[in-house]
């Protein structure tokens, strides 16, 4: 039995492991690779790790990472893709014996747990029309441009997943899913013959339920155990809109090289609000504010080399000064205020090839900064941006003329963030981990029409 004046401790220990999962569900297993942005669009895209600021080869990819660029498709298209994203993630955690004084606990307390996330589709949509001896050219894009997917079981055993209070002192079972949706209407205009500008404007739609919603105040309540925190259920919401912009330049000097740059705006969203219950049965109103964070990208392309085309993109992420990210720890009533990401850099590298004139095949890499640092273990449980390393292979078969079938796989390498619990009222916790790890697969197919 603990005495009593281990009592308060204990009472900072458990409000520590409900807290451990709040923006779990709030960011969940990757949908995308930098941050909660998707690396690439569509199986072409995909194929080149993303790399098409400078290197427009399709029009999906080059709606989704520079309007200007659409003018050097040199033709119309439309393309269809989707995506099937198969994430893998598992939340591990350890509090030592005596950790919080002596006999508390009285064992380690230790446990792994994988998720049960399932398979997600991230569709793409690019048509680009480009009128004959005009100076314009004009796109529509429709992507999911960043999203996630989790469910997490409840476990005995794993600190982090035991049962809220008054059952346990833990914050499991998790279950969240986020989906961004964009339409990017575009024009491009041919400023002189080396150099064309465009922009885009971005509508978009989000939606947001997590169970938990550990960004909601909590109840105090009391169970077995003691004292303990109990979040209410965030799943009856809707939709929410947001918008941005999306400039870009794209420069062609006509001597192998080309050059790219664009700067999409930030995307400010509507709060996201929920009608709920608390512990006491009473009428709460969860909300959290969640925007879509500024995203600069540079890149170059060279086609020196017979039948080869080398591309190279390098992208910022402005994670610190957005809604939802600047943020970090808990607020005076024990919810978290944000996920408390650092700025991230990124870089795409691909290469295509052309084997025949129906057949022809890609690879590529990308690689981005985890935004979350292990200070932050606790708050990004099963944040899905965690993934530093992908490789992609692809290809493409020219059935007739004008339509193209392409197949794309991408394999994201495992990589791990970890750190101690951290206790609303003494902050990080000797003798305790969590540790949060991802990685994945995608195969994305799709088709290309000329007209």
């Amino acid at each position: 039995m603990p005495t009593e004046s281990s009592r308060p401790m204990l009472r900072r220990f458990r409000a520590s492991l409900l807290t451990l999962g709040l923006l779990a569900n709030l960011l969940a297993p990757a949908k995308a690779q930098f941050g909660d942005s998707v690396a690439g669009v569509g199986p072409i895209n995909r194929s080149m790790g993303g790399a098409s600021v400078a290197a427009p080869i399709d029009a999906a990819g080059a709606l989704f990472w520079n309007p200007a660029s659409i003018g050097g498709l040199g033709r119309s298209e439309m393309e269809f893709g989707v995506e099937l994203l198969i994430p893998r993630s598992t939340v591990s955690s350890r509090i030592n014996a005596g950790a919080f004084g002596p006999g508390v606990p009285s064992r380690t307390l230790a446990g792994n747990t994988g998720g049960n996330n399932g398979i997600f589709p991230l569709p793409a949509f690019g048509i680009v029309y480009q009128p004959e001896e005009s100076p314009f050219t004009y796109g529509f894009g429709l992507f999911q441009i960043g999203g996630f997917g989790v469910n997490y079981p409840a476990s005995r055993t794993n600190p982090a997943l035991n049962p809220q209070a008054p059952f346990g002192s833990g914050v499991g079972p998790l279950w969240g899913s986020y989906q961004l949706i964009q339409l990017a209407p575009t024009v491009a205009y041919k400023l002189t013959d080396t150099l064309s500008v465009g922009v885009a404007a971005n509508f978009d739609v989000g939606y947001l339920s997590a169970n938990p919603g550990l960004f909601a105040s909590p109840t105090r309540v009391n169970g077995a155990q003691g004292p303990g925190l109990n979040y209410p259920v965030a799943t009856n919401g809707r939709s929410r809109y947001g918008g941005g912009f999306h400039l870009g330049l794209y420069y062609n000097p006509g001597n192998n090289w080309t050059f790219g740059a664009s700067v999409k705006s930030p995307q400010w969203f509507d709060t996201y609000t929920f009608n709920g219950i608390n512990a006491k049965g009473q009428a709460v109103t969860p909300k959290v504010d969640l925007d879509f964070p500024m995203v600069i990208s540079v890149g170059t392309a060279y086609t020196g080399f017979d039948k080869l085309l080398l591309a190279a993109d390098l992208r910022y992420f402005d994670f610190h000064n957005t809604d939802g990210f600047r943020s970090s720890g808990f607020d005076s009533t024990g919810a978290v205020r944000g996920l408390g990401w650092q700025n991230t850099f990124g870089m795409a590298l691909g290469a295509q090839y052309l084997l025949s004139e129906k057949f022809t095949v890609r690879g590529g890499y990308t690689f981005s900064m985890c935004p979350p640092g292990d200070a932050v273990t606790q708050f990004n449980l099963v944040s899905p941006n965690l993934i530093q390393h992908s490789l992609a292979a692809g290809a493409s078969y020219l059935v007739t003329e004008k339509f193209t079938l392409s197949l794309t796989y991408v394999h994201y390498f495992q990589n791990s963030i970890r750190g101690p619990l951290v206790s609303p009222a003494t902050g990080p916790i000797a003798g305790t981990e969590v540790v949060n790890t991802s990685t994945g697969d995608s195969v994305v197919i799709g088709a290309t029409v000329g007209f």
